[in-house]
């Protein structure tokens, strides 16, 4: 059985058991958290598809910590200029583990 759900606008195909990261949030690592924006659920039965959301159903997630994304650099060079720009990022993740589909 698998879900897609929209989380903070991006959606994610979910399975129970699996490890997702998603946008950080204030959470205790342990601590359950519930996505009640599912678009579809689907089993070896079929498949539901919200108009655009399902009505009651939702995914539950247990919060193992927070995570970060991999390093990212921005370098530019301007030739001739003398002028150049370092920019470094690393995103801030949540990691959760699927619980439970209920659809």
């Amino acid at each position: 059985m698998y879900a897609i759900i929209d989380d903070s606008g991006t959606q994610l195909r979910v399975e129970e058991g699996q490890t997702i990261q998603i946008d950080t949030r204030d959470a205790e690592p342990g601590a359950s958290i519930t996505f009640d924006r599912v678009l579809l659920v689907a089993d070896k039965k079929g498949a539901r598809v919200g108009k655009p959301l399902i009505e009651g159903a939702k995914v539950t997630a247990e919060v193992i910590g927070p995570d970060k994304g991999p390093k990212l650099e921005v370098v530019k060079v301007r030739r001739r200029k003398r002028s150049r720009t370092h920019v470094g990022h690393r995103q801030s993740y949540l990691t959760v583990r699927v619980t439970a589909i209920e659809g």
